[in-house]
């Protein structure tokens, strides 16, 4: 007899709340992220804290797909993130800055990258600029 594992569809969202921190040279707190999903909402917000757990960055998703990006508790809009290619071993994002290409369709930065190598490289127009 052959059984298998319950099918689940994707769009079922998990409730999960995520703290991560990194700690510099010397064992002090250098930033925290402090992730918040909710059952009754398909939100996903994070939130990066200096080490005295004032907001740096807040990021949440929007209802058309995109991560947007905000300083501190969420009043200024800093960036935009479109995923453009997402399969199993290929992910590309667009990053539009506030202030430059936000209402247009030309984006600042692409991100290019493999999820499971954990690398990435990010260009500014055909230019490499990270890696």
């Amino acid at each position: 007899m052959v059984t298998s594992a319950p099918v689940l569809p994707g769009s079922i969202a998990i409730p999960v709340d995520l703290f991560v921190s990194l700690k510099d040279a010397n064992s002090g707190l250098g930033y925290k992220v402090y992730s918040r999903s909710s059952s009754h909402s398909l939100s996903h917000d994070r939130t990066t804290l200096d080490a005295a757990g004032n907001p740096l960055i807040s990021m949440s998703h929007d209802d058309k797909g995109c991560w947007k990006g905000f300083k501190g508790n969420g009043e200024e809009l800093i960036f935009r993130v479109q995923r453009t290619k997402n399969t199993l071993t290929t992910t590309e994002l667009e990053v539009f800055l506030a202030g430059s290409n936000l209402e247009d369709n030309t984006s600042d930065f692409k991100v290019k990258g493999c999820p499971f190598m954990r690398s990435c490289t990010v260009y500014r127009g055909n230019d490499i600029v990270a890696q």
